[in-house]
């Protein structure tokens, strides 16, 4: 009886985004309570569901909900139907509880827009489909909440789409992660031509069965599909630009959900990566690759937002390198991203807070000394703060720790090379949170004299506050006992996984991994606390910064790889469609019109012509007789 209510976490805010969307300037007045109202309604469901199979026993937990027969020719069936278990309440609790504090902020953060009811229509819509997303039961079904999540993005990234700078930073989203979407759709054809089915229950069933050739395929789409929603390398371009749109969706959709999503599919696809070991590796080299790329983009941002983007984009790499690890690390890439949804959301909303203040400005180097002016937002962000660079006992020294013993345990050159990354991107984060603190909040006012700091009101401290909370507590509570590596255990330890060396003791890694962690911390201080703060002219910088600012040339990278070639590719097949396939079609019409004027020079319409030419094809008759009977 309980599963029925699992569609309701969907069709409640699917229903209101409809509602505000269609209502139009009727709704302008309680639009955004609405909204709010539905998106805390499906996170009451949800947590409701949580007591309802904490209540069960283990094997009995997973519940499935069957809407009804979606497709259903020859062999090709799939149902449309939702799979609640251990995994996907993760991210219900996350995406509902979240997302509702989001809203909450929104209110009062969007209560000067004129389309505020859009907005909560939109955010409404975005919640729909990232939960469709995560409880879809096949692959199919989680198709359509990617696209839809992919079509929310657009729409609320380009917002203010008034200004073409932020509709361009929504269409370069929108191709790019079309790129990843393509990966997800051959996978899938992949698994239905290989193994007949696209459900996660038999795929699991038939991986055992099919060839490491075609699980390796099938990962490999699967891993680029990721690497799309979740910003990993090589599509990470579109993150930073994503920044165009209003805060608190860089709270909801760039901290805490949607870039999740790429992590969610490995995890979900367990499976299909524990057989093909090869996939897994890229997935661990993508992850480590990121994990450092988004950390050395971090370092040079003064950009409040985008600091926060690259962030999250080396954030999300740490969970896709633990996700890439195998059983032994899956756990702890989705307790990671839970913490990393307390406390980069807090954080964003903290920078929103800042902005809100400070007329919107976004440059760091025209801040300062604003502790004295917004002290509820200070406390909040650095709580957000401590936990993001690992230090004790706040949620992120639990999951990013569990993270680098892992990967030191991987064996071999392999475990040392990936522990190093990931000891490095620790000291990097350190090194640019440290900077945003200083440049944001210490040493002397920089900001101009039209602008009047002062603190948020309480509808945006409040969900500041709450996700503070989440940023201490969370990661104690997630693994005394290891709650969540159990929890999670019918899901993704279902596989048997041979015994890890320990390299080290987990004692010793966090002991060098905060020795990293302070490393970075003075080097900050030492830069941004004792020499005076500039605003450096963006052409006095040195070539190496300049590199860095522009997010290390990666739009330079897939301009010169991919646009450019694709530019002459599309130019040469318009050469060869018009002079080639239509000059062959113009060709034969020429020569029917060519041949019909010839012929029409023969009608003379003189009697005499024609008297002339029937003697001639008579003579010619008699002629041909004569030849052929003698």
């Amino acid at each position: 009886m309980t599963s029925s209510l699992i569609v309701y976490l969907i069709a409640i805010p699917l229903f209101s985004s409809a509602i505000l969307l269609l209502a139009g300037r009727k709704a302008n007045k309680w639009g955004h309570l609405l909204g709010t109202l539905a998106s805390a309604s499906s996170f009451g469901v949800g947590a409701y569901l949580f007591t309802q199979m904490l209540a069960q026993p283990v094997e009995e937990r997973a519940m499935t909900q069957k809407l009804f027969t979606w497709i259903n020719v020859g062999s090709f069936n799939v149902d449309a139907s939702l799979l609640l278990d251990q995994l996907s309440i993760c991210f219900v609790l996350l995406i509902t509880g979240v997302g509702t504090l989001i809203h909450i902020y929104s209110i009062s953060y969007m209560s000067h827009d004129l389309d505020r009811r859009r907005f909560f229509a939109y955010l409404n819509l975005f919640i729909a489909a990232m939960l469709l997303l995560v409880l879809g039961d096949s692959y199919l079904n989680l198709y359509v909440g990617w696209e839809g999540v992919g079509l929310a993005s657009y729409l609320l990234i380009g917002f203010w789409n008034q200004k073409p700078t932020y509709a361009t930073a929504a269409k370069k989203a929108f191709v790019m992660n079309r790129v990843g979407d393509l990966g997800l759709s051959l996978a899938i054809m992949i698994a239905f031509a290989s193994m007949g089915t696209v459900s996660f229950a038999g795929i699991e069933e038939a991986a055992p069965k099919t060839s490491t050739t075609t699980l390796t395929a099938i990962g490999i789409m699967l891993l680029i599909a990721a690497a799309g929603k979740s910003a990993q390398f090589p599509l990470q371009a579109w993150l930073g630009d994503a920044m165009a749109g209003p805060t608190p969706v860089s709270a909801l959709i760039h901290a805490a959900t949607m870039v999740t999503a790429g992590v969610y599919l490995i995890t979900r696809s367990n499976f299909i990566f524990d057989a093909a070991p090869t996939a897994q590796l890229l997935v661990v080299i993508v992850g480590a690759i990121t994990l450092l790329f988004g950390a050395v983009i971090g370092t040079a941002k003064d950009d409040i937002k985008k600091a926060l983007a690259a962030s999250t984009m080396s954030q999300i790499g740490y969970m896709t390198l633990a996700a890439g690890l195998g059983p032994v690390g899956y756990a702890f890439a989705i307790m990671h991203l839970l913490t990393h949804g307390f406390f980069k959301a807090g954080m964003f909303l903290g920078a929103g807070s800042v902005m809100h203040g400070m007329n919107d400005e976004v440059n760091m180097r025209k801040y300062g000394a604003l502790r004295k002016f917004m002290p509820i937002t200070f406390i909040t962000f650095g709580l957000g703060y401590l936990a993001i660079i690992g230090v004790p006992p706040f949620a992120g020294f639990y999951s990013k720790d569990m993270i680098i013993e892992t990967a030191l345990n991987a064996g071999g050159i392999k475990g040392i090379l990936l522990g190093s990354a990931a000891l490095f991107g620790a000291g990097l984060t350190a090194f640019y949170m440290t900077r945003v603190m200083i440049l944001t909040f210490t040493g002397t006012k920089r900001w101009d004299d039209d602008a009047h700091p002062h603190e948020s009101p309480i509808l945006m401290w409040l969900p500041m506050a709450i996700l503070a909370i989440g940023s201490v507590v969370s990661g104690f509570l997630f693994t005394r006992g290891d709650a969540l590596v159990h929890w999670l255990e019918p899901v993704v330890a279902a596989h048997e996984h041979g015994e890890h060396s320990e390299l080290l003791p987990p004692i010793v890694v966090s002991g060098i991994a905060l020795t990293i962690v302070l490393i970075g911390i003075s080097i900050a201080v030492m830069m941004y606390v004792r020499r005076p703060v500039e605003n450096v002219a963006p052409e006095n910088v040195s070539a190496l910064t300049k590199i860095v600012r522009q997010d290390l040339l990666q739009d330079a990278a897939n301009e010169a790889i991919f646009m450019r070639p694709g530019q002459a590719l599309t130019k040469t097949l318009i050469a060869v469609d018009e002079k080639v396939i239509d000059g062959a079609v113009h060709g034969v019409g020429a020569m029917a019109i060519g041949s019909g004027a010839g012929l029409r020079k023969t009608q003379t319409g003189y009697v005499r012509s024609y008297s002339a030419l029937i003697l001639v094809g008579a003579a010619a008759i008699v002629l041909g007789i004569w030849v052929i009977t003698q």
